[in-house]
């Protein structure tokens, strides 16, 4: 690879670094082609973009932009798989599903909303983030919650009241 093939790779990946808001980094090594193939289609499906990258390229790229990523370039050891996604957990929720039948992807380290999770046991935690939709949907249950109580209630102690004023209508 030219000095400029470089170049361009480390431009193109600071682009997508810079406008992705979840970016995982996982180790595929050691899968076969079908198996890598069925997790590139699981990816698809979730709508996450998975490439493998050299990781001095990706060290580069991670130093151009103006995100934080902490420690998060000491985990570029050996293969790495970055997994960019739009929703905070959907690839760990791959990364779960798909270790159910293999061993693999192993997680190195996530970088989830300008939070950093460094190591596999994270995991777990990064399964049960929940998106923005997600929690601004819990934000509006919550709020409508009270006005439903006021309105039912409105409703039911109408129609209290107008059954006591026919009742006593009724009895005149």
């Amino acid at each position: 690879m030219t000095r400029e093939e470089k170049s361009q790779v480390i431009q193109d990946l600071t682009a997508r670094l810079t406008e992705t808001p979840s970016i995982y980094l996982a180790d595929i090594s050691g899968l076969n082609a079908a198996v890598t193939s069925n997790l590139r289609r699981a990816c698809f499906k979730a709508d996450i973009k998975l490439m493998v990258v050299k990781n001095t390229l990706l060290a580069k790229a991670m130093e151009a932009t103006d995100k934080d990523f902490e420690n998060l370039p000491e985990t570029l050891k050996g293969n790495t798989s970055i997994m960019l996604s739009e929703t905070g957990n959907a690839p760990a929720k791959v990364i779960k599903d798909f270790r159910k039948k293999n061993e693999k992807p192993v997680l190195k380290g996530a970088y989830v909303e300008e939070a950093v999770y460094v190591g596999d046991e994270q995991l777990d935690a990064l399964v049960n983030i929940k998106s923005k939709e997600e929690v601004i949907g819990d934000i509006i249950g919550l709020l409508q919650s009270p006005a439903k109580n006021v309105v039912s209630a409105l409703k039911s102690s109408g129609s209290k009241l107008s059954g006591i004023l026919k009742t006593l209508s009724e009895k005149e």
